[in-house]
């Protein structure tokens, strides 16, 4: 959270050091507001989505030909739905 005093102190500096230094006033006090945000939390790297897509691929193969074998289009299709629901989930945390 940006206190009050912040921005009163980058106003009144910006006012004494006069319109030629406006921008290195303003760089400063975006610093300042930068830092104390909370930094996001990492992503997974591209090798561990790829690895993961890979993996759920081989798996794909058996698990589909379970799935038409025994019970037909609709294990099929939540077979699918979830393979895909997995690698959605990893790739966007």
């Amino acid at each position: 959270m940006v206190e009050r005093d912040d921005i009163r102190a980058a106003i009144e500096a910006r006012h004494e050091l006069g319109a030629e230094l406006e921008p290195h006033v303003i760089d400063s006090f975006l610093q300042r507001i930068e830092q104390r945000l909370p930094k996001p939390a990492p992503r997974a790297s591209n090798d561990k989505v790829l690895a993961l897509t890979i993996i759920s691929l081989v798996a794909a193969i058996p698990l589909t030909a379970i799935a038409i074998s025994q019970s037909g289009l609709i294990a099929l299709i939540v077979v699918w739905a979830g393979i895909v629901l997995v690698n959605l989930s990893y790739s966007r945390r």
